[in-house]
């Protein structure tokens, strides 16, 4: 690892500004469903729109280089007509001027889950002038910004907020249709070459990609049946964001398959020829874990995922295309999220064969339950993780894959979704009960001497 590798943290705009209804922000999606629904929520997060500086000087602090962050699109377009919130424009300037006075790289995403609720009561993703919409963002954005940013990603986890959004219907805005997970996938993909388009319209500085959820797939056996539930699996999870995003293509056997009982109408000429023309530069990699496969046997589908944190309450399975299990040799969080860094070196391997495309492993780490009121959380679970974790990327590198950064997940503790603030995945901890204190966890200091000794530190072992 050289001195330009990106050794940085993450977060995103939901999850960790607050400032919900502050300086002429719209309502999001995720306001609207959260507030209706009584759940708790990130009205004020971390309050990072007023403490970023303090949050920025620790990154640099922690001998980071870089600081991964989404911009909230309710908070810099006020309404469906585009018309612009200049408080919102000057609150990202701050932020940005921040990271360069530290010497902090940013790393921004674009759109990270919180959609305008404007376009959500207009039908949100199936409606395909939101991708227009994100398109106009996205321009407002490098116009703005583009100055002070080298790295652009459109999208954060299309296959997350779609795929729950409109298919499990556990996020916003809580459907369980097929149809219109298909339509919102196309429409996301097409926004997203839409946002590329733009960008080198614009002829911006620095490179664009998007950030992908990935879990690579393994199965159980090496029979032929349970190769096709692996190409099921690999197309539910991965192919459609990686290939169109990368490749400009859906998976033809994808469309195929769902062309056999679905309407496909909606995926017209013109637009597959936009996304087939603009193609990302690099790609971004969110890894927490693999998925592990069998092949369909009986039952309707079930999709259940664990919010709880009690072991034992997820369950995937696809009628007539996979099942997945649990390796009963691994290590499981309370959410149910398996611990196995060898995914991650298998992953960037076979994504870099198959894509040859510049690599960034954009979040990475672990969600467990702390007790942020001691002097220093000694999170030594943490540390092993994420040694592992950049173990297995230092092989992957060894391998010849192109990787040029590794963020943890998460800066500092936030709100995590319908997991709300119990589930901690931040270096440094806020107790959010009391003023917001942050303290450095162990796992900061570890992270450093990493960062400082450029990956040396690491304790290194080949991944069998």
């Amino acid at each position: 690892m050289d001195e330009k590798f990106l050794w940085g943290s993450a977060t995103a705009s939901y999850q960790c500004e607050g400032a919900w209804n502050v300086d002429v922000k719209a309502e999001s999606m995720w306001d609207r469903y959260l507030h209706e629904n009584d759940l708790e929520n990130g009205d004020v997060a971390s309050d990072h729109y007023h403490r970023f500086e303090e949050d920025i000087r620790m990154m640099k602090e922690g001998g980071q280089n870089s600081y991964r962050f989404s911009l909230s699109w309710p908070r810099i377009i006020k309404n469906k007509e585009g018309d612009i919130n200049e408080k919102g424009i000057k609150f990202y300037h701050r932020l940005l001027d921040a990271c360069h006075k530290y010497d902090i790289e940013p790393f921004v995403t674009i759109y990270h889950w919180d959609l305008p609720q404007y376009w959500e009561d207009e039908g949100g993703w199936v409606n395909p002038q939101v991708a227009y919409a994100f398109e106009h963002l996205a321009k407002v954005c490098f116009e703005h910004f583009g100055e002070k940013v080298q790295n652009w990603t459109t999208f954060n986890e299309p296959k997350w907020f779609i795929v729950n959004g409109y298919f499990i219907g556990n996020y916003p805005p809580g459907l369980q249709d097929v149809q219109k997970t298909m339509i919102g996938a196309y429409n996301v993909m097409l926004a997203s070459a839409l946002g590329v388009r733009a960008f080198r319209a614009g002829n911006y500085q620095g490179q664009i990609g998007i950030v992908h959820s990935y879990t690579p797939v393994n199965g159980i056996d090496d029979t032929i049946e349970t190769k096709i539930a692996m190409r099921y699996a690999d197309n539910y999870c991965n192919n459609w964001i990686l290939d169109t995003a990368a490749l400009g293509e859906f998976p033809i056997d994808l469309v195929a398959k769902l062309a056999q009982d679905y309407d496909i109408s909606f995926m017209k000429t013109e637009e597959l020829k936009i996304m087939k023309e603009n193609t990302v530069d690099f790609i971004g990699l969110n890894y927490y874990a693999r998925t592990l496969v069998k092949p369909y046997t009986e039952g309707e589908t079930q999709l259940v995922f664990n919010h709880s944190g009690k072991k034992g309450e997820s369950k995937v399975v696809i009628k007539d295309w996979f099942e997945q299990v649990k390796d009963p040799n691994s290590e499981f969080t309370e959410w149910d999220t398996e611990i196995y860094p060898k995914g991650l070196q298998d992953g960037l391997i076979e994504a870099w064969i198959r894509y040859q495309l510049p690599i960034y492993v954009t979040e990475n780490g672990v969600g467990v339950r702390e007790d942020v009121t001691v002097a220093q959380v000694n999170d030594d679970y943490r540390i092993s993780f994420m040694n592992d974790h950049i173990n297995a990327i230092m092989n992957a590198m060894d391998y010849g894959v192109d990787v040029r950064g590794y963020y943890a997940w998460a800066s500092f503790d936030l709100y995590s979704w319908k997991n709300g603030v119990e589930k901690r995945y931040g270096l440094v901890a806020v107790d959010f009960k009391k003023d917001q204190i942050r303290k450095p966890k162990a796992s900061y200091h570890w992270y450093k001497e990493i960062i400082e000794s450029q990956g040396k530190k690491i304790q290194r072992r080949a991944l069998d």
